[in-house]
């Protein structure tokens, strides 16, 4: 049976995590490799935790979840525990919970060391992403028109307002979305100090 893609993205991850060590940078603030595999660890197995990630007054619990999780697990079994994949009950929503988060958090890894490269998605995994990008939370950010453009695509568009176009391929715009616009690949058109106060903004969670 073939792998699904937050299948392989998760593969991907783990042999990253493996090949990188857990003391590697990655594009989350504050975190090693060894957070970010706890993060996947607490976000599957351990739902008590999974409020705080939205709300605020929740938030050092489920870090100190986390932390408890990276402190008392050896590396090899915190990454085999993220390969393993979700619970049973979960394995359902696989790939609806995790094939964007999972591609993120690979080019986190890949992309927090010096010289990296845009490692372009397959076409599958390019309209999947595609799929699930949305100019609305951007568009809200910045109280302006945006617009997502890619290559052979049919433009998205949200917002009132100035008119902001970003370019990109679905990777690149799913990384700036994310909040990783420093790291993304993306071309913005429009007025530049608006531009560039969507360049600084909050975005993703």
């Amino acid at each position: 049976m073939a792998l699904s893609l937050a299948q392989q993205e998760r593969g991907t991850i783990c042999d990253l995590f493996l090949e990188r060590g857990p003391a590697a940078p990655t594009l989350c603030e504050g975190w090693c490799t060894a957070d970010l595999a706890a993060h996947l660890v607490v976000r599957e197995r351990r739902p008590d935790s999974g409020p705080g990630v939205v709300w605020p007054p929740l938030a050092g619990y489920t870090d100190r979840v986390r932390r408890a999780v990276r402190d008392r697990t050896p590396w090899d079994r915190l990454v085999e525990t993220v390969r393993r994949g979700p619970p049973l009950l979960l394995r359902p929503f696989d790939s609806a919970m995790n094939t964007v988060e999972f591609f993120i958090h690979v080019e986190d890894v890949r992309r927090a060391q010096p010289g990296w490269e845009p490692r372009p998605p397959a076409p599958g995994m390019a309209d999947a992403l595609w799929r699930r990008l949305g100019p609305g939370g951007m568009a809200k950010k910045v109280g302006a028109t945006i617009v997502l453009s890619s290559p052979g695509r049919e433009d998205k568009v949200a917002g009132h307002g100035p008119r902001l176009m970003l370019t990109g391929g679905p990777g690149e715009l799913t990384m700036f979305g994310a909040g990783r616009q420093g790291a993304a690949s993306v071309d913005i058109g429009g007025d530049p100090a608006l531009a560039d106060r969507l360049r600084a903004a909050a975005l993703g969670i």
